[in-house]
């Protein structure tokens, strides 16, 4: 059974992998989300992926406005 830790680093590895996929960096993402009326700086968005604890909004958030289409929760 996964704990809430385990959980927190696979949400913290979509994020992350995501962002890498396309290239985007904290501060892109930031002004990305800024075009959508999401005012969020990039180091506030850096600590929240790196705690790997945000709202399934604010994850859905990030994901539409970096082109996000599909994730992928595991490898296999």
């Amino acid at each position: 059974m996964k704990s809430d830790g385990d959980w927190a680093k696979q949400v913290k590895g979509i994020m992350k992998g995501e962002l890498k996929r396309r290239g985007v960096t904290y501060q892109q993402l930031s002004d990305s989300l800024k075009t959508v009326g999401i005012d969020e700086s990039s180091e506030n968005i850096a600590n929240k992926i790196s705690r790997g604890k945000f709202t399934a909004v604010f994850m859905v958030q990030c994901l539409e406005v970096i082109g996000c289409k599909s994730v992928a929760l595991s490898a296999d």
